[in-house]
């Protein structure tokens, strides 16, 4: 459960910590005072939008801190699918706005906005002003009767999911062989053009290399041979280095044995007069060697345009080139094997689709089993919400296309006065009745959910007397099975807080500044009075806000009594698993 808030520099808040309580938490205060901006805080931390205009005036950041005491098992294993585990049995989130970004974390780890959203969503669910007008679409309403009957329907639906990925890999395969036969010529034709090119240019791995190699060399000959000529006449023996050497070389002899310090270097000239020899050998030998051959450089040139025209198309690299035919020539043996594979996916598609159809269908009759359950306890629950002469069903049609989630499609109808016909949710209900239709239905949730805190913004909207006081209890009663935050305006719901928080506005030095107080029993008291007598709290009034108060603490009394009937009976009407 939530157990601990902290929010700084938010809006109105300078800064406020809130230790909530197990049960239901009650959140009530003046109109303006920063009841939604609370909820906003909480809502940045499911990855709610930043702005700069959030944080307070004259602050540089603001910070938002919720820590929770995670004990539920199926909270634990969800956490654990996103690799965070409780430190202690808790987890922390937070989240601070600074200009133009935020930094979020978990447990002191810097997380993403879609983490923190993701592990947030495992441990706390928000019903906000707005959200009972998801009801009026089908697939919220489809998604509430999964949840209810997930035990069985979750299973048979991830086999659905199944079965349609194989569906629409066969759809789509087949799709891309749908071309009509002149096309398929065309294809043919423009494969084997490749092909062909490619074979009768009979390429060898690396003779690129070696044909540009021998074209450099027959394109720069004439250069190649002037030089050559030019250096040997420089180092030969007519003028030349080594002609010079060898006479340097007879004349340091006449002197070397006059002096035995001379004999090293007569040594060292012997090498380089030899080196000359063998350089100019060679030298001569490569210039006898070197030939230009009109017609092979020709065929060089020419072979080495082809190359490069096939890489221009194919690969930058022969190797590119070869694995492109290899890909060319895999194509043309599918379209030549065409009649062959598209009779073979017909089968399969076929195939595919009985096992989907059968699979959707057996989704379907599960969520109708469950469906009837689930019509007689939402007609249970707005009986106790002071729907007196409800009927309520789930209509089932049937799509026109297979999906994901099967082929069903479903509509809630409901009547809401005797003698008339069931209609759907949105052609006879008012925001009011809607709003108890989806509490509700969060109240038969409340034993299969495993989300630990629940959140409700206002879902006392326009409702008032006696069907207040059977939200309340309704609300009471989904706080014996989660925490429960609620924001209220009506003292019928605040009167049967397990823990009561008021929401304060005031001015100091010039500023606002909004602050959450927890209240001891008399405040609560107090505070019942304003929601009872608004300006003026009289005498009287903080009479009625005590009677109100010692009434809520009997009923109460009275759903833990019957709380464990009412569990027994939910327990042996569902269908046994698998």
């Amino acid at each position: 459960m939530l157990v601990h808030l902290h929010v700084k520099n938010l809006a109105l808040i300078e800064e406020t910590e809130v230790e909530f309580g197990p049960g239901l938490n009650i959140l009530t205060g003046e109109t303006g005072a920063g009841k939604s901006i609370l909820l906003g805080s909480i809502q940045l931390i499911l990855g709610g939008k930043t702005s700069r205009s959030m944080i307070r005036e004259n602050a540089s950041y603001a910070l938002v801190e919720l820590l929770f005491q995670v004990e539920n098992t199926k909270a634990r294993e969800s956490l654990a699918a996103l690799d965070i585990y409780p430190e202690d049995g808790q987890v922390l989130m937070s989240r601070k706005i600074m200009d133009g970004r935020s930094i979020n974390k978990i447990n002191g780890e810097t997380s993403t906005v879609s983490q923190m959203k993701a592990a947030a969503a495992c441990l706390l669910d928000i019903h906000g002003q707005h959200e009972h007008q998801s009801l009026l679409y089908g697939d919220r309403q489809l998604s509430i009767l999964d949840v209810y009957g997930k035990e069985r329907i979750l299973p048979a639906r991830e086999k659905v999911r199944e079965a349609y990925r194989e569906y629409r890999a066969c759809m789509d395969q087949l799709k891309a062989l749908d071309m009509d036969e002149e096309q398929r010529n065309r294809e043919k034709a423009f494969l084997e053009f490749e092909i062909n090119e490619i074979e009768e240019a009979a390429l060898i791995p690396g003779e690129d290399e070696t044909l540009e190699d021998r074209y450099r060399k027959l394109s720069n000959a004439r250069r190649i041979m002037e030089t050559a000529q030019m250096v040997h006449g420089m180092t030969g023996y007519e003028q030349g280095a080594a002609d010079m050497t060898g006479n340097a070389l007879k004349e340091f002899s006449r002197i070397v044995d006059y002096d035995k310090e001379l004999a090293p270097l007569q040594e060292a000239l012997g090498e380089i007069d030899s080196l000359l020899s063998d350089f100019c050998r060679d030298l001569s030998s490569y210039m006898d060697s070197l030939t230009f051959d009109e017609e092979t450089f020709f065929e060089t040139e020419k072979r080495l345009d082809l190359i490069n025209s096939l890489k221009a198309k194919y690969g930058q690299t022969i190797p590119e080139i070869l694995s492109y035919q290899k890909e060319q020539q895999e194509k043309l043996e599918k379209l030549q094997k065409f009649e062959e594979n598209f009779q073979f996916l017909k089968e399969k598609l076929v195939q595919s689709e009985k096992i989907l159809e059968e699979a959707s269908h057996e989704l379907s009759e599960i969520r109708k089993e469950y469906s009837k359950q689930l019509d007689e306890k939402i007609i249970d629950g707005l009986k106790e919400l002071n729907f007196a002469d409800v009927d309520f069903s789930i209509r089932f049609d049937r799509r026109k296309n297979y999906t994901d989630n099967g082929y069903d499609a479903v509509e809630y109808e409901i009547s809401t006065n005797p003698g008339e016909s069931r209609k759907p949710l949105g052609q006879i209900v008012s925001g009011g009745e809607l709003s108890r239709i989806m509490l509700a239905i969060k109240t038969v949730l409340a034993d299969t959910d495993d989300i630990p805190t629940l959140i409700f913004d206002e879902i006392d909207t326009g409702i008032s007397g006696r069907t207040a006081q059977k939200v309340s209890e309704r609300l009471s009663y989904i706080g014996r099975k989660h925490q429960v935050l609620c924001i209220t305006h009506l003292p019928q719901i605040a009167a049967m807080a397990d823990t009561h928080f008021e929401i304060r506005k005031s001015v100091q030095n010039g500023m606002t500044s909004t602050k959450i107080q927890k209240l001891n029993e008399q405040e609560q008291t107090g505070e019942l009075a304003r929601l009872l007598g608004g300006a003026e709290i009289t005498e009287k009034v903080l009479e009625n806000a005590e009677e109100m108060k010692r009434l809520a603490k009997e009923t109460k009394t009275h759903l833990d009594s019957r709380d464990c009937s009412v569990v027994s009976n939910d327990v042996s009407m569902l269908p046994a698993a698998g």
